[in-house]
């Protein structure tokens, strides 16, 4: 979407908070968009002139009811706009409510693409019918492309654009634009929507049906053709002369272009993104509660194990312990604000709509956003200090408290404000993941503790000085070991404390003044981060170009067209309209894989669900709520049956109970293949289901989508050459034989468009052979031709005997005719020649208006059997047609080394955690689809899922240990270089499998981030670093040994040290010890051990 204050562009996408209720979106939209300038004040007011009270107020008031009730939101106005994972409005409110949104906004020009998808004819009518009214009253400029408009709704329009080939075939009134194509030679059928006419007329496989002289041979008239004979027609010269007057500018309206970027005053658009904000943190209260439980529990876990029980103040190492952990809190805060990469990625497409259609300007969003983080930031922070401080034994000092307390908190403040920078310059949650995922690694690795400011070599010094952690650090131990705590001497030859003496061998600055350097630095970054997020949200755009796929043949075709070369047209096969050619075709193309025809009835058929605790609210008594209610009917072999009705009456729900893939709420009434009752063990392996959202795994290619289609779900007796020409007689049929190796991509961004996708959909299921198929909406999203193309394939596949059942929006005549039966609560019987029978039936009512000439009898059907009539006639539908006859039934130089094999131990294993997160989570929306269909069962998915992973971290291990060992320092022997890489594969290998873990017990890779994290913490804290395993408290020292990370390290650092004979020196730089009693003493690491601690890696 793109706009400004004085028009609006509205495209396919829906992007709305899923968070929010329908009401609360559209209240917000009309606070950002409403423009307060004193025409639309005045109009208001002339449209209620009884209402005296002020006018703007009262404009919004009134838009809201009525853009609400007008688009049939009133009924689900307290209700939550949902996703894929949350329970919300169904997919044609979702699309109102898409439309509405922008609707509120009082702009005069209007581009709206593709308005209709997912909505139901009757609706559509509706929309546009009032879009119409509201143009001739506010002398608005409304431009609408529509997918198989019905004939009543493309009535409404005055002007007609035809566009073909990026050239302007017709433009003018709509009245003159079959004159125009009779004088091409080209005549409308009777009974053929005019609206699919004009777009198959221009369509080289379509025209010659349409030729009117049938005794002059036909030759294709192409595109060129028609623009240049368009310019030459009286309609044409009229345009062309129209648009060659200038415009007369004093005629120019004050009010007919805005003045103003933005609809009102920024405070108003600042306070209006205040309250959104405001909501959307209640609507995700659940991250907010379990974030604090979860640092509750660490802070508990870490007092724990830090207890001033087992630690002292009396010498150096006894400062290292308290040390490690004022690095580990420090650690915890910064990880606590990972989670605001993926919530806002997650809300990125909403901010990039708001931001084109000129809403608000970024800066109104990011300051709410920084200022109600404040809140989480005092409470997280204020309680970890409180519960950590004393119980571990830090300077007694409220003051040293107090400042501890401010430190963290502006630390956390900083995390917050770079992971929302990492969310905005990434933009992809696999991407803004790995950012993230690399700042912690710069920032924790150069912040002084991990390596020593002293190791740090000189081309990297500059990361030390830059990173946030190394000032809060630094300020930290100076507020700590500056404090009474750590006075006394460090030994008999000192002359400074332990305090200063700590901090010296640590390379960390002793001087007082360096908190207040800490607490400016980490403001400063605040400050800068939240700029720069600012800057990256105004500026950047979204990664990947939406974009559809455009075959070889389809690019030579137009090559062709354009350099004029006009060529006699060949009709493939399958599109002819000969119902004779189809069947023979059919029996040519090899759909004969053996199959058993089979009948599905059912009835009675009832379905509840819990009462909504919001609903229980607002008065409702009942627990259960009845969405079918005692639903009879029968699908039969060699019948195509239509579910017919308006969004959300049930058609999805019904097919969804039928399927069996409704696992939760209460079934009741009996279900029967050929008369035995429904096993859905057994049913899965005889039925296909293509669902009315595309869900494909993106990355691979269409050919390669239906072989794995057909090799999980044909039977094993199927040799793989037949089921490699049943795949391409398949995709011969729904016209996927030039997409063959295209890659599927993910909707909206990349690769197929969604007419390409829905056919793949389709071709996903048929590849499966299956008796009976259900498909959900299987023309939403397609033009008219290509809908017809969809039909006319699945009526061929209807005619070897399958027995088809589809949910329909919004079907032409063509599309409605193709259907044998209509199948709902209130109608389940013959359509007839040209749906004769149903228009008998309902014409038969007392009261029901006959139709009109020449009506689309699926529109018209909706329109006489909505609530409105039925409350207008005193009847009721359901009743009428059960009495009918039609009725049935995630020391210090080996300390540094340490540190480089702790950072890349968990900031590697940590990354590659997080990273297959949501690759994971797409995949597994795949794997519901294909589990449901009986494709395969949840463990070999798993087993795919994991095997894969094997060679490609392997490669991913080589690469690294190769790089970092060489540079490292380390000793060159064939046996430390394979042992290091032996620990780093299997480390990588194990926190990757504890990703897609956490993501299969999750709802979603969110959820997942949120819970993976406190292991993280876990893992981090008991890994041996920061304290090793002799002073953690005896309580504790069971999750050492249970600890994966904790075996790593001693892997890696046994490996490499614990063997070695080279004297290092002591931290009181008077002992001298060899390496490998020094990893024994401090660490307790022994390298007779790195065989079990390489066991134990490959055990995790």
């Amino acid at each position: 979407m793109e706009g400004n204050a004085t028009q609006v562009v509205i495209i396919e996408s829906l992007n709305c908070p899923m968070r929010l209720l329908v009401q609360s979106t559209v209240e917000c939209e009309t606070q950002g968009t409403h423009k307060g300038l004193l025409l639309q004040e005045v109009n208001m007011a002339r449209l209620l002139p009884r209402f005296h009270f002020k006018v703007s107020r009262l404009a919004i008031l009134y838009v809201h009811r009525n853009h609400l009730s007008g688009r049939g939101l009133d009924i689900c106005a307290d209700t939550l706009v949902g996703d894929e994972m949350i329970k919300g409005i169904s997919g044609g409110q979702k699309k109102r409510l898409t439309t509405g949104e922008i609707l509120v906004g009082p702009s005069r020009v209007l581009f709206m693409d593709e308005i209709s998808t997912g909505l139901d004819s009757s609706t559509t009518y509706q929309i546009i019918k009032y879009l119409r009214h509201s143009t001739c009253a506010l002398d608005g400029t409304t431009v609408i492309s529509l997918l198989q408009p019905a004939p009543e709704t493309y009535e409404l329009f005055d002007d007609i654009i035809l566009l073909s080939e990026g050239k302007i075939v017709y433009q003018g009134p709509r009245a003159a634009v079959l004159e125009f194509f009779a004088y091409m030679g080209f005549c409308c059928p009777e009974r053929k929507n005019v609206a699919d006419f004009l777009q198959e007329v221009v369509s080289k496989k379509d025209q010659e049906q349409y030729w009117a002289s049938p005794d002059q041979p036909y030759r294709y008239v192409p595109v060129v053709r028609f623009a240049e004979a368009f310019s030459s027609y009286n309609v044409g010269i009229n345009l062309s002369g129209e648009l060659n007057i200038p415009y007369d500018k004093r005629y120019n309206h004050p009010a007919a272009l805005s003045s103003s970027q933005y609809g009102v005053k920024k405070i108003v658009l600042l306070k209006t993104n205040f309250y959104w904000q405001l909501l959307l943190m209640k609507r995700n209260l659940f991250i907010y509660v379990f974030k604090f439980i979860q640092l509750l529990l660490v802070a508990l876990i870490t007092m724990s194990v830090f207890c001033r029980a087992t630690l002292s103040h009396n010498t150096i190492d006894d400062g290292g312990f308290y040390l490690g952990e004022l690095y580990f809190s420090m650690v915890i805060i910064l990880f606590n604000g990972f989670t605001e990469v993926s919530m806002l990625v997650a809300k990125l497409p909403i901010l990039y709509k708001h931001r084109d259609l000129h809403f608000y300007p970024s800066w109104a969003y990011t300051i709410p956003s920084w200022f109600l983080s404040i809140p989480t930031s005092f409470i997280e922070s204020g309680f970890w200090v409180a519960v950590t401080y004393y119980v571990v034994g830090f300077d007694p000092n409220i003051t040293r408290f107090l400042r501890q307390f401010v430190l963290f908190f502006f630390l956390h403040q900083m995390s917050l404000a770079l992971f929302r920078l990492m969310g905005s310059l990434g933009r992809n949650m696999i991407v803004a993941n790995t950012f993230g995922s690399f700042a912690m690694l710069i920032i924790m690795t150069l912040g002084g503790y991990i390596i020593s400011r002293d190791r740090i070599p000189s081309w990297w010094i500059w990361g030390f000085w830059l990173s946030p952690l190394m000032y809060a650090q630094d300020a930290a131990s100076v507020n700590e070991f500056l404090g009474h705590s750590w006075d006394k001497r460090s030994g008999a030859n000192h002359t400074l404390s332990i305090g200063k003496a700590l901090l010296k061998s640590r390379s960390l600055f002793p001087e007082s003044y360096w908190y207040w350097i800490g607490i400016g630095a980490l403001i400063g970054y605040t400050i800068l981060f939240n700029v720069l997020f600012t800057l990256f949200l105004s500026k950047l755009n979204p990664l990947g170009k939406p974009q559809a796929v455009v075959s070889k043949e389809e690019l030579e075709d137009r090559e062709k067209m354009r350099k004029g070369e006009t060529t006699v047209i060949q009709l493939r096969d399958f599109l002819q309209h000969s119902g004779s050619f189809a069947k023979k075709t059919f029996k040519q193309s090899g759909m004969a894989l053996p199959f058993q025809p089979l009948l599905m009835s059912f009835s009675d058929v009832s379905y509840y669900v819990d009462v909504p605790l919001e609903l229980k609210q607002q008065g409702i008594s009942e627990d259960k709520l009845q969405l079918l209610n005692n639903i009879t009917g029968a699908f039969r072999p060699g019948v195509l049956t239509a579910l017919v009705g308006v969004s959300g009456a049930g058609k999805t729900t019904l097919m969804d109970v039928l399927a069996g893939r409704k696992t939760g709420g209460i079934i009741q009434g009996n279900i029967n293949i050929s008369g035995y009752p429904k096993k859905q063990e057994t049913f899965a392996r005889i039925s296909g289901y293509c669902e009315q959202n595309d869900i494909h795994s993106p990355c691979l290619t269409v050919h390669e989508s239906l072989l794995f289609s057909a090799w999980l779900r044909l039977p094993s007796n199927i040799d793989s050459q037949t089921q490699k020409d049943f795949v391409d007689e398949v995709m011969e049929l729904v016209e996927l034989i030039p997409l063959k190796g295209a890659l599927v991509g993910l909707p909206g961004v990349d690769g197929l468009s969604t007419e390409q996708r829905k056919r793949l959909t389709i071709a996903v299921e048929l590849v499966a052979n299956p008796s009976i198929i259900f498909m959900d909406e299987p023309t939403s999203g397609l033009d008219a031709r290509s809908a017809a193309i969809v039909m006319r394939t699945v009526r061929n596949i209807v005619n070897t005997g399958r027995t088809i059942v589809c949910t329909i929006h919004q079907p032409s005549i063509d599309i409605f005719e193709s259907f044998d039966e209509g199948g709902e609560l209130i109608y389940a019987g013959p359509l007839g020649p040209k749906s004769s029978k149903l228009i008998e039936y309902f014409e038969g009512i007392d009261g029901v208006p006959k139709i009109k000439p020449g009506y689309n009898p699926s529109t018209w059907m909706l329109e006489v059997t909505s609530s409105a009539e039925e409350n207008r006639l005193d009847v009721d539908f359901s009743e009428i047609y059960r009495k009918s006859n039609l009725f049935q039934d995630t020391q210090q130089d080996i300390f540094n080394a340490m540190g480089s094999m702790y950072a890349a131990v968990l900031f590697i294993g940590v990354t590659n955690g997080t990273a297959v997160q949501p690759v994971l989570s797409v995949e597994r929306f795949v794997s519901y689809r294909e589990r449901a269909a009986g494709t395969y069962s949840a463990l070999p998915f798993a087993f795919a899922q994991v095997a894969i992973e094997f060679p490609y971290i392997f490669t991913q291990a080589i690469i690294y240990s190769t790089i970092f060992y060489s540079m490292a320092s380390f000793e060159w022997t064939a046996p430390k270089f394979l042992w290091y890489t032996f620990f780093m594969y299997f480390t990588m290998l194990y926190f990757t499998f504890y990703g897609m873990m956490t993501t299969a017990v999750t709802p979603n890779h969110n959820v997942a981030a949120i819970i993976a994290a406190p292991f993280y913490m876990l893992w981090n804290l008991f890994s041996g670093f920061m304290i090793p395993h002799k002073r953690i408290p005896i309580w504790w020292r069971w999750y050492y040994w249970a600890n994966p990370v904790a075996w790593s390290l001693y892997g890696l650092v046994a490996s490499q040290y614990a063997d070695s004979e080279k004297l290092v020196k002591l931290s009181d730089e008077v002992q001298v010890l060899s390496t490998r009693l020094l990893v024994k003493n401090v660490f307790g690491f022994r390298h007779d051990f790195t065989g079990i601690a390489g066991f134990m890696v490959v055990g995790f």
